[in-house]
């Protein structure tokens, strides 16, 4: 029967075979720790925690869609159907709760045109119609997504779902990107609240974003779910009344 050989490796040559280590080498498992301490700290959300923000989105979607959305839904019908043809609803593919896809519903705000799942709508965008650009200012075409909070794709507070062909972009660049997924999209997040809201130019922008979103993964309750609430709301507000919310680090 043949035994293992043991070789012992002089202290020395040991020591400068681990000098020898390239610098992607120390980085790749840099970044692999980096990473396990990441995904510890975002999967970790507290049980009664996630009950309490299922209740809090049912709550607030049920009442905004029979105190709201009954009055708001016809007038909004009416103004995207005469001044412009096609659906009332916009329904995009996005990326939500652990990569799953799913149907988000928007108010239509653009003349019907086939750019609409690749391309980022920006500030004077042509596509724009007269009417969609108050739905826009005023976020009331994003109101339809009570109802993908209601069905439990989307919830309240998270990190804003992203068209999927953004996804597969941003993740292929972003380091950590995909972290974002550990939690439903939301109606407004972190993120929004800190001013990156709407089109993206930079990518350091971009950066601030995952970063952001990140940190509401790490540090996610209930006060802090109510105080981006809140935000969000004054924030509406404030841009309605011509206030301009610059982003803050």
């Amino acid at each position: 029967m043949e035994h293992p050989v043991i070789i012992k490796i002089p202290a020395e040559r040991s020591r400068l075979q681990k000098q020898a280590a390239t610098r992607s080498d120390f980085a790749e498992i840099r970044d692999m720790f980096s990473e396990m301490h990441n995904r510890y700290m975002v999967y970790k959300p507290s049980p009664y925690y996630l009950v309490a923000k299922r209740a809090m989105d049912v709550a607030i979607s049920m009442t905004f869609i029979i105190l709201v959305m009954s009055w708001l839904f016809p007038i909004v019908f009416l103004l995207i159907k005469l001044t412009s043809r096609g659906p009332v609803f916009f329904i995009q593919k996005r990326t939500g709760y652990k990569g799953v896809e799913f149907d988000c519903y928007k108010f239509r705000t653009m003349y019907v045109n086939d750019e609409a799942d690749t391309r980022q709508a920006t500030y004077n965008d042509k596509r724009i119609t007269p009417v969609g650009k108050f739905l826009r200012l005023s976020h009331i075409d994003e109101t339809a997504q009570f109802f993908n909070v209601l069905l439990g794709d989307m919830s309240i507070i998270g990190p804003r779902p992203h068209m999927l062909y953004h996804t597969r972009y941003y993740a292929s660049h972003i380091p950590y990107y995909n972290l974002r997924h550990e939690a439903q999209p939301g109606l407004t997040g972190m993120a929004q609240v800190k001013g990156y809201i709407g089109e993206i130019n930079v990518e350091r922008e971009l950066r601030k974003r995952i970063q952001w979103d990140i940190y509401y993964l790490k540090n996610r309750s209930i006060w802090l779910d109510l105080n981006i609430l809140f935000s969000t709301a004054w924030q509406v507000v404030r841009k309605i009344f011509g206030a301009v919310v610059k982003p803050k680090d």
